[in-house]
């Protein structure tokens, strides 16, 4: 059984992945923080054609395969409909990543829980600027 899944799109404009953010990927990976579960790259070239590759496809760009060696495994959980409606927002010459992770670290608390006759009900991720927001107006309110 699959922990919770979370897909992430990280953008390049003009194309500039230098591998520079493999290490913290590579990091949270090998200690079990996440797994890989799914990836493709998007790139909108400068005549507005759309390139759509699946991670393991890419050899000709080291950084790329570096991460492609960190997919744990290739669920399909992610399609050529995702990777349009992404392409659809990029400018010309730029470049996406679409990763879709297990949160694995979820998995051993989810398998105690069940053990203990309970059920994890629901996981929800509220992104970092809203809870900003949030704090902000508690602070202005105080």
């Amino acid at each position: 059984m699959i922990g919770p899944v979370e897909i992430v799109t990280i953008a390049f404009a003009e194309s500039r992945f230098d591998g520079s953010i493999l290490a913290e990927i590579k990091k949270l990976v090998e200690t079990g923080v996440i797994s890989i579960v799914d990836a493709i790259v998007v790139h909108k070239k400068d005549d507005e054609s759309v390139e759509i590759l699946e991670l393991a496809e890419i050899t000709d760009d080291p950084e790329v395969s570096a991460l492609s060696e960190l997919l744990a495994r290739l669920d399909g959980l992610l399609n050529d409909e995702d990777a349009e409606i992404l392409a659809d927002s990029l400018p010309p010459g730029a470049s996406a990543a679409i990763l879709c992770f297990e949160h694995s670290w979820v998995v051993p608390l989810r398998d105690a829980i069940a053990a203990a006759g309970g059920e994890l009900l629901d996981t929800v991720r509220v992104p970092g600027p809203v809870v900003q927001e949030v704090l902000d107006a508690v602070r202005a309110e105080a």
